[in-house]
């Protein structure tokens, strides 16, 4: 063949191979935005308990111990939900299980702000934490169905930064809409705006071959990136009833947890979530007690370490993804951001040894940014679940993490009532964040997906 014809050949092909990647539609985004303003509602409900605290102690005669267990009840329903949260989704899918979770863990929000005493406080929260369990391993199936690997970290970095954004850019509006209306109207409306969104999930979300933005094109890019297994397998298991029982058995936890990879990262997100729950919980009363400031200052303060983790949770995933695309292993891409952020997480520590307040806001930021770095652990939930059981293993992967959510609001209201000081605390939360690197250095091993050998 003459070589100016297999020029001509070879440029006609790299122009249509142009031309079908600008064809190619963008649906997976708006499905990613759907998922980053729930999830930002999401933290928003089940935080918004420490904007109230100040007022709310003081009204219902609350005392700093029975503060910590108010943090900690959250999760007690939330991570026993874990795995029954993930049968409903794997049972039921992801519109419908977002849906019903988000509905009702807004309405167990709003009736928070009619309680009259410490029983419905306790009930509601328990509420709460039974229905957002389903939320996380939602986030995670949807992200692997709608995006190949090499977008995984962008999506999860994109949804998660959901959780910092709505308390780096609403608290602020939180502090003053309770200094004009009480503690009671923070869980009116944030619980009003959840209910609302949960009927625009409900509107809007489609898996993606049910679609109307996805054209083919994205729909081949997806496929061809390992994504849309999950929908296959549904529609698998629908045309063979057989097949979907047989998906689950009690004792796939337990085979599960047998592997290096789950276990590791399981110890590495309690670690992360340590770090991330002190500042959802303790970190307003850590700034009025521990740093003397008006509740005013606390509210501008406080922006600026959230502001910092939604960098570091964005650059977490872009960073993991570049790698990704350059040629590294996952091995690499994945683990490098955790490592790296977990390590400089547990510099929280140096905020004992300074007085400048400025200071202290400093080193907070660069230790929750750091957090936010190593929020990539769903990421690798999609990495290495196990065909057909991603909604279980997210299950096992959420319930260890957020054991966080009960021991770190206890363990610091322990420290605090027995010393009257944070510094035994911010040592706790920086030396689980180094037990967390280890784990993911010498435990995790190899990222690849699990095959379940009988």
């Amino acid at each position: 063949m003459p070589q100016s014809f297999q020029s001509s050949s070879a440029g006609s092909s790299a122009q249509s191979k142009t031309a079908s990647t600008a064809r190619r539609s963008k649906a997976r985004y708006q499905i990613l935005a759907l998922l980053a303003v729930g999830t930002m509602i999401n933290y928003l409900d089940r935080t918004v308990l420490g904007i109230a605290a100040p007022q709310l102690t003081k009204e219902l005669g609350i005392n700093a111990a029975l503060m910590g267990l108010l943090f900690s009840v959250f999760s007690w329903s939330y991570v026993a939900a874990q795995i029954p949260g993930g049968l409903f989704l794997d049972r039921f899918g992801s519109k419908l299980t977002y849906f019903l979770s988000m509905t009702f863990w807004s309405l167990c929000t709003l009736a928070q702000g009619l309680v009259t005493g410490i029983g419905g406080l306790f009930a509601f929260r328990l509420g709460l934490g039974v229905s957002e369990a389903p939320c996380f391993p939602t986030n995670s199936r949807v992200v692997a169905t709608w995006f190949p690997q090499s977008e995984r970290a962008m999506a999860t970095g994109t949804y998660t930064v959901g959780e910092y954004i709505g308390l780096a850019f609403f608290s602020p509006f939180l502090f003053m809409l309770m200094g004009a209306f009480g503690w009671r109207s923070l869980f009116l409306v944030v619980g009003g705006v959840g209910i609302a969104f949960g009927v625009v999930w409900w509107l809007l979300y489609r898996e993606p071959r049910d679609h109307p933005s996805a054209n083919q094109e994205e729909l081949d890019y997806i496929e061809a990136g390992g994504g849309l297994t999950h929908r296959n397998k549904d529609a698998a298991a629908a045309a063979d009833p057989a097949a979907k029982k047989s998906g689950f058995e009690w004792r796939t936890i337990g085979r599960l947890l047998k592997h290096r990879q789950l276990t590791g990262i399981c110890l590495g997100q309690f670690a992360g979530n340590s770090t991330l729950v002190f500042f959802l919980t303790w970190f307003p009363t850590y700034l009025a007690t521990e740093r003397h400031m008006a509740w005013l200052k606390i509210g501008s303060f406080a922006i600026m370490p959230f502001i910092a983790a939604s960098i570091g949770v964005m650059f977490g995933g872009v960073f993991s993804d570049w790698l990704l695309r350059r040629g590294k292993s996952p091995n690499i891409a994945r683990k490098l951001p955790i490592i790296a952020g977990l390590l400089l997480a547990s510099t929280i520590i140096l905020a004992n040894y300074v007085e400048s307040n400025v200071v202290v806001i400093a080193i907070l930021s660069v230790a929750f940014f750091a957090q936010g770095m190593a929020a990539l652990g769903w990421t690798l939930v999609s990495d290495i679940a196990p065909e057909g059981l991603l909604g279980v293993t997210g299950g096992i992967f959420n319930f260890a993490a957020n054991l966080a959510g009960i021991v770190t609001p206890l363990v610091v209201g322990l420290i605090v009532a027995a010393t009257g000081s944070f510094v035994g605390a911010l040592v706790f939360i920086g030396v689980i964040a180094l037990i967390g690197a280890l784990s993911y250095i010498f435990i995790v091993g190899d990222i690849k997906r699990i095959v379940l050998v009988d």
